[in-house]
């Protein structure tokens, strides 16, 4: 998808001055970019201007110009020799909650040069945001998670630089894309309000920034694009996945679920746009349980079990020794024995039919996913009864979520044709297990169509495709959000969809299909 042709990088051919063409040199240049981009502002930072009359006569009046658009004007960031222009870069980060990913970016080629991630740093403050936000409140608590995130970022920028076989200072333009908090503690914007009625952010729609005001240690002149957000839980990181999606210029109307920390949705086409967000995330990661873990070597992420002898066939990521278990291995887990019918309709534990796979710990009965002698830890990978009501209310949750927007609009889930599904969970998620637990609506199953990370690629999208900050930001004011902490209806619709698969077991027929053959 390219919004625009126009290129972040021009090479312009100036005339040369003459006595009787005495223009000034930088309304020279700026002339001719106004003239290439058809546009009537274009603007040239103090330290560029010292510069340009020695390099204008040097380069001989031929200039690579590295530019960047912000909603009112084309900033020139950089300019170079036309001829043999030095490498120009740009970096994309998707700010994520638990998890950030960067990307390198050849801006003249608009190709991959290198990505990297790393485990948030403010994860040994808090796990969740809204833990994150307390402990700003406290003394010195703000800055200090201002202050990770950052220098997180600048290590990584580092790194991920030498990688590339460059330096940092080659990076000349950022785009990041987060959700309102994330984005707000890397800003150094205070966010104790995001959480309190009536839930305000300090802002919605940041200007573009010089980066080294964020403290990115990047090239000086470089800008510093934060993706814009909607509502207090509804961030850039989802309107970057709109974007990439192409779900705004459709004409038919698709959905858009990204699950992380919280589990945020969009529904819409080319002519209007409702998101909604709720926290549905954190359990269907795998953080239901003690053995969950994030997606990676050892866990647990594909499980089938015998409908007849309930024995387990396990498969974990990159077939390591099984140590724990992620979001996608906790769904076909909950599927799996719902179908073979060791949980009921309630999500409660059989015991005449799990048999040999229970086992008491400290009064609590717990499933024995992984026994011992088959694990990495030398110990039961077990989920416990409370687990799974915890793994219910987090699946009644998410259908909830995608009931209730849908219903605002005069349809139901399973009239929705395209469903877009971004994310680690997008990514692993089988939809089939997502639909026998009621999580997911029972469509056809290439309905569903992964995104990957589609926070990162947009913000890599708004890199490579000049002008898209109009794409953004005409996403961003189309876009209705519906606050779910006030919506009556959606706790009514929660209390039956607390069911496996649902009360109303005519919206899951493949579900029914499948049990009667099991």
């Amino acid at each position: 998808m390219n919004p625009t042709d126009r290129s972040w990088i021009q090479t312009v051919s100036l005339v040369p001055p003459t006595l009787q063409d005495n223009t000034a040199d930088a309304d020279r240049l700026i002339g001719a970019l106004k003239d290439r981009l058809q546009t009537d502002a274009i603007h040239l930072d103090l330290d560029l201007l010292k510069q340009l009359p020695e390099c204008l006569r040097k380069w001989k009046y031929r200039v690579c110009c590295l530019l960047f658009q912000d909603r009112h004007r084309w900033l020139v960031t950089a300019i170079a020799r036309a001829d043999d222009p030095p490498p120009m870069a740009g970096l994309a980060v998707d700010l994520g909650t638990t998890r950030v990913v960067l990307r390198l970016i050849d801006l003249a080629a608009g190709s991959r040069l290198a990505e990297s991630g790393f485990d948030n740093p403010q994860l040994a403050v808090a796990p969740d945001i809204l833990a994150r936000i307390h402990f700003a409140e406290s003394p010195d608590g703000f800055t200090r998670l201002n202050e990770l995130i950052i220098t997180g970022l600048n290590r990584s920028i580092e790194k991920l630089c030498r990688q590339a076989g460059l330096e940092p200072r080659s990076i000349y333009a950022v785009s990041v894309a987060g959700n309102t908090a994330m984005t707000h503690l890397f800003m150094g914007l205070d966010p104790r309000w995001i959480i309190r009625e009536p839930y305000i952010p300090v802002v919605n729609k940041p200007d573009i920034i010089k980066a080294s005001q964020l403290g990115l240690d990047v090239n000086p002149s470089a800008r510093a694009l934060v993706f814009p957000n909607v509502g207090s839980y509804f961030g850039g990181d989802l309107i970057a996945g709109i974007l990439y999606s192409g779900l705004h210029r459709r004409p038919d109307v698709a959905i858009l679920v990204d699950v992380g920390t919280n589990a945020e949705v969009i529904v819409g086409n080319r002519d209007w746009l409702i998101a909604c967000a709720g926290a549905a995330g954190p359990a269907l990661e795998g953080g239901v349980t003690a053995m969950g873990m994030m997606a990676a070597p050892g866990a647990v992420d594909r499980i089938a079990i015998d409908p007849k002898t309930h024995v387990f066939e396990i498969h974990t990521i990159e077939d390591q020794p099984p140590q724990g278990i992620c979001g996608s291995g906790v769904i076909d887990l909950a599927a799996q024995l719902f179908l073979s019918g060791m949980i009921d309709i309630r999500g409660k534990l059989v015991a005449a039919v799990c048999a040999d796979h229970l086992k008491k710990i400290d009064g609590l009965a717990h499933l024995v996913v992984v026994p011992a002698d088959q694990s990495a830890t030398g110990s039961d990978l077990t989920i416990s009864q409370a687990d799974i009501d915890s793994l219910i209310r987090s699946k009644a949750a998410m259908y909830t979520i995608l009931e209730t927007i849908t219903s605002s609009v005069g349809l139901q889930p399973e009239d929705l044709t395209t469903f877009y599904v971004a994310g680690t969970f997008g990514s692993f998620i089988d939809p089939r297990s997502a639909i026998a637990i009621g999580m997911l609506p029972d469509l056809p199953l290439d309905s569903y169509t992964p995104l990957g990370n589609s926070s990162l690629a947009g913000a890599s999208l708004a890199l490579t495709s000049a002008g898209c900050l109009e794409e953004i930001d005409r996403i961003r004011d189309r876009t209705t959000y519906l606050e779910l902490n006030v919506n009556q209806d959606f706790m009514n619709r929660f209390s039956a969809a607390k069911f496996l698969p649902h009360t109303d077991t005519a919206r899951f027929p493949s579900v029914e299909k499948r049990r009667r053959s099991s």
